[in-house]
């Protein structure tokens, strides 16, 4: 920067070194402004008598004497109060000894204000030997002002911490203070003369020598103006927050610029610390708030790049060890080792970047396996000596830096940090964290954020991990406790479904179940533990058992709850001692919450009769479509859940025509988060719209009309068709209690065996129906009655009046008798007997003959008793 010189000011400015001095104008008139202005001055002489003999205007106007009045007269009488004349003469003859001095005069001005002047007298000589003086005055407040001025001025200059500087009006240095020339390692008169180029890199120095010149001409300050630039007294780069505005002279003429210059280095590095601090606290909070929503392995993994990327780094991806993926448990622990081939087997899960679409490369940071990047969902491994596979060794962070990025990603990324993630001191896998160039590369903050963020989503990881296993190993056991396929029914066309939760939602207790019961009946359950997880699935298991057990000792519906009731309450209870239950009553305890409870519907069916028998347990109430008629709900009197033992269980018995349709089913079919149970049974009901069709396509029809797929609890769902037994399927006769009545039903069964085409078993039906019949008259009471039943299999009852079961025994080799049950045992596929309301019955039953199978000889099977 170069200004001619006439366009410097009067101002004395030291040149730089090797410019050419360039003096200020002489002989021209001081703009006005000038010191002059500020100070209140006078000047008058006196002459060899002490009289005055020159006043000036300024004398006048000061002191409140015209010229007129002043001239010939003594100074004390010119302008001093007239009370302090007599005092003032005595002191005017010492000041007039012909040496100089200086001290205060009092003074009356024209407006009669009283005040003080310092006067300086300076002896002066007139020639011809005459002595006189030369006298100068000046305000004493405004003297002691600017004397103030200057001494806060110089205070400023001289003490602040901040640095101060002018420039003139030619943007030179014109005044600096030691703390500013103390910044740039230069004395305060060195930098006199400078300009900003020589103190700044260029692009800084036209930037502020512009705001310079901007406030030198508008006069509008500039406020907080950052300037970065070089100190030799520190290194790096430095940062000021420079303020500008202008000096004006007295009478308001712009003579330059006043700058204050404040190091905000240290200020900038807090700020920036503190908004990194914040940054990472936001992050930190952004994660706890949105990874480990969800307990799927995928999706948590996914949520710790959408939180990472791009507010923490450019491209982000997540390894996760296959066997985790797969169900298998074996996990490095912290300090395993890989195999000298490499890492274990990984799957890349996640993948994320705000950069490239491209996925990152396989090698940890650089591809040095040569195999190129890995797809989402691909399968890998790390070389050994990779830093990638020495942080799952070690389960230490690995900062890599240089080509990290490696050629598939054109270079672009310079620093990556490799974390293991860690959750329980296994080693689960590795997220890797990328900045391309351009981003600030990580840091020992970035590194300590990036292994918590790691640490966390490693832990809701391992947490997803173990339900998914908990989950399956639920699912397995209930699924392995559930009827295998659909099963057969005498009478009945059976149809079912079974929908687990999905993998969020734990697994329930949701089961069903078929059984058939002699005297082709068949029993049809659908229950529901109330609660989740592995332990509501092992409680079904055990209440299927016992429902199994408790149907096969023939007992009614209402009978079988009520045992089943007792069951649930002794569910989860130690061996011995009073139960949970019993112990909550004794401290009349309401919280019940450690009690299983279980509701249930159980049902069972006569395919002869075609009757069937309700009891209900707190279930929902099952659903009847007859022929031509709209799907209703059975009014199936409603108990209390199973495990609350208040109330005794009712039954319903309804009689079903041919061709109806009936459901079991569980609420996780009709009730949701989103609709209520009401709603959810109407919709069921319009589901039936056709039933006629396939038994299956009614089950799949519902499940797609109900919705099914929410996820939010198991479903079970049982299906039934009514498919009667023909009146020629069936013989029932009632015969006396006679010994001849043992022939007669011999004939009876063998001669409907003839009608329904069943030779093959005439012989051993006969032998056990002559068995029964003759039991029945030496054990039972009243009339008999013989039934013959034929659908999947062939079934024969005997019924009697009396209530003593029989019981078989082993019979000794000399007894007559006592083998009677034994031969039943010996041919028949199965027997029994059960309790009736008016005696007992006592069946057995055979398979129908096919081309595979053969019938046993009676005679073998007597041969083999002795």
């Amino acid at each position: 920067m170069r200004h001619a010189a006439a366009d410097r000011d009067e101002y004395d400015v030291r040149p730089r070194a090797q410019e050419e001095v360039v003096s200020p104008p002489v002989w021209s008139a001081s703009p006005s402004g000038t010191l002059y202005d500020y100070l209140r001055f006078a000047s008058f002489s006196l002459g060899p008598d002490g009289r005055i003999e020159q006043w000036s205007d300024r004398a006048a106007a000061l002191l409140g004497t015209s010229a007129r009045d002043a001239i010939g007269k003594d100074p004390i009488t010119a302008f001093v109060p007239r009370d302090l004349w007599q005092q003032g003469r005595e002191r005017l003859e010492e000041i007039l000894d012909g040496r100089e001095w200086i001290g205060l005069v009092p003074y009356r001005d024209t407006a009669g204000q009283e005040g003080l002047a310092e006067v300086y007298v300076m002896p002066s000589d007139l020639g011809g030997g005459r002595r006189g003086a030369v006298c100068a005055a000046v305000d004493l407040r405004m003297l002691r002002g600017i004397e103030t001025d200057l001494a806060a001025s110089q205070a400023v200059f001289g003490e602040s911490p901040m640095g101060f500087f002018l420039f003139d009006s030619g943007l030179r240095m014109l005044r600096v203070n030691e703390r500013f020339a103390a910044t740039f390692g230069r004395t305060v008169g060195e930098l006199r003369g400078t300009t900003v180029h020589d103190l700044l890199p260029r692009v800084e120095a036209d930037r502020l020598s512009a705001s310079l010149r901007q406030v030198l001409d508008s006069g509008e300050p500039v406020l907080d103006m950052h300037v970065i630039g070089t100190v030799p007294t520190a290194p790096g780069r430095r940062r000021w927050a420079v303020s500008l505005y202008r000096l004006h002279s007295g009478s308001g003429r712009p003579i330059g610029v006043a700058g204050l210059a404040v190091d905000i280095t240290g200020r900038q590095r807090a700020e920036r610390e503190a908004a990194n601090a914040r940054r990472n606290l936001a992050l930190l909070n952004d994660a706890g708030a949105r990874i480990g929503n969800s307990l799927d392995l995928e999706t948590t993994a996914r949520e710790l790049l959408d939180v990472t990327v791009p507010h923490f780094c450019d491209l982000a991806s997540v390894d996760l060890y296959q066997v985790l993926l797969s169900g298998d448990d074996l996990l490095e622990t912290v300090g395993g080792h890989s195999t000298a081939d490499g890492s274990g087997v990984l799957r890349r899960v996640a993948f994320a970047s705000a950069v490239s679409d491209g996925p990152v490369p396989l090698g940890d940071a650089g591809g040095v396996d040569g195999t190129g990047p890995v797809e989402v969902g691909g399968t890998h491994r790390y070389p050994f000596a990779s830093p990638c596979a020495q942080a799952l060794r070690t389960a230490q962070t690995q900062a890599l830096g240089g080509d990290a990025g490696g050629p598939e990603l054109g270079n672009m990324v310079h620093s990556t940090l490799v974390v293991p993630m860690v959750a329980r001191d296994t080693v689960l896998g590795l997220v890797q964290f990328s900045r391309a160039k351009g981003s600030e590369p990580f840091g020992e903050r970035d590194t300590a954020l990036a292994e918590e963020l790691a640490a966390r989503a490693a832990v809701c990881i391992d947490n997803a991990r173990l339900y998914r296993r908990e989950h399956e190993r639920a699912l397995i056991l209930q699924r392995s406790l559930l009827p295998p396929g659909n099963p057969e029914a005498a009478g009945l066309d059976i149809a079912c479904r079974y929908l687990p939760g999905t993998t969020e939602a734990e697994v329930g207790g949701d089961w069903f179940d078929v059984i058939d019961l002699p005297g082709h009946r068949t029993a049809l359950v659908v229950g529901d533990v109330m609660g989740r997880g592995l332990r509501a699935a092992v409680a079904m298991g055990e209440l299927r058992t016992a429902v199994r057990t408790l149907a096969l000792l023939d007992l009614e519906p209402a009978e079988v709850l009520s045992a089943l009731d007792e069951t649930v309450r002794g569910l989860g209870e130690p061996t011995g001692g009073r139960s949970r239950r019993t112990k909550a009553k004794e401290r009349n305890d309401t919280d019940l919450t450690e009690v299983y409870l279980a509701t249930c519907v159980y049902a069972v069916y006569d395919a002869v009769t075609r009757r069937c028998t309700f009891a209900n347990a707190g279930h929902l109430p099952p659903l009847l479509v007859q022929p031509g008629q709209r799907p209703v709900m059975l009014d199936v009197p409603s108990g209390m859940p199973l495990g609350v033992g208040e109330d005794p269980f009712e039954e319903m018995e309804v009689e079903l025509p041919d061709g109806a349709l009936l459901g079991l089913y569980t609420d996780g079919l009709v009730e949701t988060r989103h609709q209520p149970l009401d709603d959810g049974l109407t919709a069921l009901r319009h589901a039936l719209g056709d039933p006629t069709r396939p038994l299956e396509d009614v089950c799949d029809h519902i499940l797609t009309t109900m919705d099914t797929h929410h996820g939010e609890d198991d479903i079970a769902l049982l299906m039934a068709r009514i498919r009667a037994l023909p009146d020629d399927a069936v013989g029932d006769w009632t015969l006396p209690p006679d010994p001849t009545s043992v022939s007669r039903a011999r004939e009876l069964a063998c001669a409907r065996l003839g009608q329904w085409d069943l030779d093959p078993l005439v012989d051993t039906t006969e032998l056990l129906v002559s068995e029964l019949v003759t039991n029945a008259l030496r054990h039972g009471e009243g009339d008999i009655r013989l039934r013959l039943l034929r659908d999947r299999t062939l079934v024969c009852e005997v019924w009697d009046s009396g209530l003593v079961q029989p019981r078989r025994r082993r019979a000794r080799d000399t007894d007559e008798g006592g083998r009677g049950l034994q031969l039943v045992s010996l041919l028949a596929d199965s027997w029994g007997s059960r309790r009736t309301p008016h005696g007992k019955t006592v069946w057995f039953e055979l398979s129908l003959p096919n081309g595979d199978s053969t019938v046993q000889d009676p005679v073998d099977a007597l041969l083999s008793m002795f």
